[in-house]
């Protein structure tokens, strides 16, 4: 009897935090996307985009952490420097990484992604309007022209956050990491920053859209500074995948 009102105390709060999710934060969320979307557009137009680019966003992020219950735990944020452009490398759990990462990193940052997010109505504007790298593999003169675009930003503390692994993972397991954002690096000459993604998956994996109140923890590792011939590729890409894993709990 006991177990049987305990389950349906359970459920009573499930439907509860669902009628909560859905009739109330999302379309609170929904027009605090609109609006900071908007707002961003606007200041960058201005000339703002530097700071419209990190700061509103990073607002928002957090009403999508503060509203459906999620609670964010950054580690070791000393190892970084505000004035040091860095490519930072993560693991991605699921879309949580995006809201954890821009409302809690602590750094300003451009996100590099795929040029079909331009199409996401109001996001996409806003992100390309304030310098967020569009990727681009059309062609061989648009991969030259996204990076180039990316040099002209990666400088005075201005970083990169990349997800090497491409996609969010379907099991809650890493994936290989393609080489892109390693390549970014040594190109640029700049430091590179591996951070481990741990709870996201279970916040909100990419087969539902059902958020679960939770704990994401962002550990940021030591920066892996380049030499004076620059980065050793397949070592940096080899000791960031390790770094990632070692954070997570079914590294062993």
């Amino acid at each position: 009897m006991a177990r049987q009102l305990h389950n349906m105390k359970r459920n009573i709060m499930k439907y509860v935090l669902r009628f909560y999710q859905w009739i109330i934060a999302c379309p609170i969320l929904v027009v605090l996307t609109i609006l900071t979307a908007t707002i961003t557009i606007v200041l960058s137009l201005l000339g703002m985009g530097k700071w419209a680019g990190y700061y509103p966003p990073k607002l928002w992020a957090k009403c999508w952490c503060w509203l459906m219950f999620v609670r964010v735990e950054v580690r070791n944020r000393h190892l970084i420097d505000k004035n040091t452009s860095y490519v930072f490398v993560a693991n991605h759990q699921g879309a949580y990484d995006i809201f954890s990462v821009y409302g809690y990193l602590g750094h300003n940052f451009r996100w590099m992604m795929k040029k079909s997010l331009e199409k996401v109505p109001f996001v996409g504007i806003a992100c390309k309007s304030s310098g967020h790298i569009m990727v681009d593999r059309s062609s061989p003169s648009a991969i030259k022209s996204t990076m180039d675009e990316a040099k002209s930003k990666l400088k005075n503390g201005m970083s990169l956050v990349v997800f090497p692994e491409g996609t969010r993972t379907r099991n809650g397991k890493m994936q290989p990491f393609k080489r892109g954002a390693f390549k970014l690096a040594l190109d640029f000459n700049l430091p590179v920053v591996p951070i481990t993604i741990d709870g996201s998956y279970k916040v909100l994996p990419r087969n539902t859209y059902n958020i679960t109140p939770g704990k994401i923890v962002l550990t940021i590792h030591a920066p892996i500074m380049p030499s004076d011939e620059g980065h050793d590729f397949d070592k940096v890409l080899a000791e960031s995948f390790e770094q990632i894993k070692s954070s997570l709990p079914d590294s062993d």
